[in-house]
């Protein structure tokens, strides 16, 4: 079957703690769980044992004031590294800490359970902001999570820079960022690909480098984290509404994995 050449991997990102900001990467393995290290820790109020998540700032507001970093390079197998965690005023703490628990409960100001393994079945609360066209609107609900994983839906999550600039050019006041989506694909697109060029590419396989293919298995329906605060970034609602208004809340789109390998910055993306 024919190879379309559709752009290249403009950036990498993992972000290995639910829910904080994470790192870019010049090369990264992905697997059958997607992208290594990737969303592998998260935090869970010990109350509930619901996975703490930005989805609901009212509960968790201060998460995307955090970052999370593997403190050394990731090897192909044998268990993962520690993680070295930036709290807001600029002090670290490691994964294997045994204060971590507590550490993170004072500064997030309640009580959290820092989990280093997903388990069968995880759950957490998504809040729906008040915008015209959402499917809900001024609720908080339960969303589960893919068994034994701390993804929202997909294994891995991709976004294109056509999708960006047609974004940025339906709301120039905006700033669309990667990092409010937090994607771990950005693939540059060809300047003729305009619009959302996500939305073609529906169950087609993307062939990425010399040896990953991942299947597109949907579109990334966006949710109230878009419109967060974070690092320098301002909270802005318009963000979402622009989604909405122009693409049915949808940005980007969510993979599995067919075959593994690595991919690196650069690597060329054709749709098969």
């Amino acid at each position: 079957m024919e190879k379309l050449k559709v752009g290249s991997i403009a950036a990498l990102h993992r972000y290995p703690v639910k829910s904080m900001m994470g790192e870019e990467l010049n090369a990264t393995r992905i697997g059958a769980k997607g992208v290594q290290g990737d969303r592998s820790f998260a935090l869970a109020d010990p109350a509930t044992g619901k996975i703490a998540s930005a989805k609901n700032p009212a509960k968790w507001p201060n998460l995307f004031q955090f970052r999370a970093v593997f403190a050394r390079p990731l090897v192909e197998t044998g268990p993962l590294p520690p993680v070295s965690i930036t709290f807001p005023d600029g002090s670290t703490v490691s994964t294997e800490d045994a204060s971590i628990e507590s550490r993170l409960s004072s500064s997030l100001g309640k009580p959290v359970k820092f989990l280093a393994g997903a388990p069968s079945s995880g759950t957490l609360e998504e809040y729906w902001p008040d915008i015209e066209g959402l499917a809900k609107r001024e609720v908080v609900t339960d969303e589960p999570l893919p068994s034994e994983t701390f993804f929202d839906l997909g294994m891995i999550h991709l976004l294109t820079t056509g999708t960006l600039d047609s974004l940025r050019s339906l709301y120039p006041k905006g700033r669309f960022e990667t990092r409010r989506f937090r994607p771990n694909l950005v693939i540059e697109t060809a300047p003729d690909l305009s619009g959302f060029p996500e939305n073609e590419w529906n169950d087609r396989v993307l062939a990425i480098g010399d040896e990953v293919k991942l299947k597109i298995t949907g579109a990334c329906g966006r949710c109230v984290m878009t419109t967060l605060g974070q690092g320098d970034l301002p909270k802005d609602p318009g963000i979402l509404k622009t989604a909405v208004n122009y693409n049915q809340a949808q940005v980007g789109a969510y993979a599995s994995v067919l075959q593994g390998g690595t991919v690196r910055r650069g690597d060329p993306v054709r749709v098969e």
